[in-house]
Parts: C-alpha cells; sequence; structure tokens
C-alpha cells in the first residue's frame, strides 16, 4: 500500500496537440508508482481551454472538482459541474475543458493503454 498526499504532488504544465491552449495536471497514480492497470491524475484547464475530439483504448471517468466545463460525444455536450461523474466507453469519441466562463478541474480515471487518439473533428 502506497499513501498520496495530493497537495503535495507536483503540477506540470501539459501543452500537447490535443489541448487547445495549456493545462495543469497532477499524476495521483500511475506506472511509476507501481500501478498496473489504473492511472488516475487531476487535469485543470483555465477559462475556454479544452481538449479536442479523441478516444481512449480503455474506459475513462471523469469526476469533476471545480468549476464549470463541459463534457461532449458526438451527439451532445453536457455541462459538467462538481460532484458529477462521467462515464466514457473505451473507443467513444469525445473531449471535454473549460466553459468560456470558468475554469475547470476534473479527475481522469483510466487504465493505462495505448497513446490517446487525438481524432479530427
Amino acid at each position: 500500500m502506497k499513501v498520496i498526499e495530493i497537495d503535495g504532488l507536483s503540477e506540470r504544465e501539459l501543452t500537447h496537440e490535443l489541448f487547445s491552449g495549456k493545462v495543469k495536471a497532477k499524476t495521483v497514480v500511475s506506472k511509476e508508482l507501481g500501478a498496473k492497470d489504473l492511472s488516475l491524475s487531476i487535469i485543470s484547464f483555465p477559462k475556454g481551454v479544452r481538449n479536442y475530439f479523441h478516444a481512449h483504448e480503455f474506459d475513462q471517468v471523469l469526476w469533476i472538482l471545480s468549476g464549470k466545463g463541459i463534457v461532449a460525444d458526438e451527439e451532445r455536450e453536457y455541462e459538467a459541474l462538481p460532484g458529477m461523474a462521467f462515464f466514457i466507453p473505451g473507443g467513444e469519441r469525445h473531449w471535454h475543458g473549460a466553459s468560456e466562463e470558468s475554469d475547470f478541474s476534473h479527475i481522469s480515471i483510466l487504465r493505462p493503454g495505448k497513446p490517446t487518439r487525438i481524432l479530427k473533428e
């Protein structure tokens, strides 16, 4: 067992082609910690920043922590507020990010796999 102090984790800036701007990430659980089947990160988006349509090899859960965001699939955009969680099946095209009015953060829970596939809009 490993105890993780969330407030003590370092936060890194992500400027990946998946995002429309800079986001910040805290990795909570990963291979580096010894996890084989779980990846958990806290991702923070500034106002108006989002990721582009993409898909993961395995299922994903987004647990909304703060702010107001959007989680979308090909059919609908959902308002994402603290206390909500979204289950996204593996292979499903989706995107998520902050609204134009508010910063936004969520926990991303995934099974590690192939890199995220960015899909053209």
